[in-house]
């Protein structure tokens, strides 16, 4: 029986304040949200990575605001207490401001309680724009894989000098413009651990190394379900477990005791 109080923002930053680790996993319906929450996650990411595992895409860039709206309600009903988070899709927020901000509504009127954009530079003015009328923002650097074709592939960021300058500066940008979150994606575990401290908000690792304020997986994944060669930062939970719920505990117990990631075996 899941005792706890709900997830808000607030306990996020008390969270931070305090170094303890924020477990997130990605979730796409009712039922898995209801495991997850049950199992401690702190925040529920409704992924637009639902075009890979639960579609059978190549990329993310086919998911629409409609596909997003739909499972983040589905989300929300299995939901009762963790912090629920929704990416905004490839096309939704590129535009305009104003796109940014309907879409958002859609997202938020489905019961997401934050939206997250990918991408830095262009972006911090979208962020403060939603961030004045009263949506919590997300930010993600590193690899985004709305932008996976205009970075040639599926490849770690900010690995030069130069490169982690851009991602640092775009990082203190939309920290400044109101970003309560930033995930960071395939970047040198270093310099995500430094960046990580100097940041006055969470990071939320993926391929970023453990000195990141959080951790996130694909839930497909974490459980092992993903098809082909696992990729470098995963871990499969189901491995030793003797069931679903039991792989997530685990997986929130080692992230939030920095057993997970080990920088030596699943990062950059």
């Amino acid at each position: 029986m899941n005792n706890r109080k709900p997830v808000t923002l607030h306990r996020l930053r008390e969270m931070h304040a305090a170094g303890e680790k924020i477990a997130m996993l990605t979730c796409y319906d009712a039922t898995f949200a209801g495991v997850l929450d049950a199992a401690g996650v702190d925040s529920l990411l409704v992924g637009d990575s639902l075009g890979n595992v639960l579609q059978g895409r190549s990329s993310t860039l086919a998911v629409s605001i409609e596909d997003m709206a739909y499972h983040t309600e589905c989300v929300v009903r299995g939901n009762k207490t963790a912090w629920v988070m929704a990416d905004l899709p490839f096309g939704s927020y590129q535009g305009s401001a104003e796109d940014a901000m309907r879409n958002a509504v859609l997202l938020m009127q489905q019961g997401a309680h934050m939206v997250k954009l990918e991408g830095g530079g262009w972006t911090a003015p979208i962020v403060r724009f939603l961030v004045d009328r009263g949506v919590p923002v997300c930010a993600h650097l590193g690899f985004t894989p709305q932008s996976v074709h205009a970075l040639g592939g599926y490849r770690v960021q900010g690995r030069d000098e130069a490169a982690a300058r851009i991602v640092h500066r775009q990082a203190e940008e939309l920290a400044a413009a109101g970003a309560e979150l930033l995930v960071l994606e395939m970047v040198p575990a270093a310099f995500a651990r430094d960046l990580t401290k100097t940041l006055p908000i969470p990071t939320v690792g993926i391929g970023a190394g453990s000195g990141c304020s959080g951790q996130v997986l694909v839930l497909h994944d974490m459980l092992g379900l993903s098809s082909g060669e696992p990729l470098r930062f995963v871990r499969n939970f189901m491995d030793g477990s003797d069931g679903i719920e039991a792989a997530v505990r685990k997986y929130v117990a080692d992230v939030k005791g920095g057993r997970f990631p080990d920088d030596a075996l699943h990062a950059f």
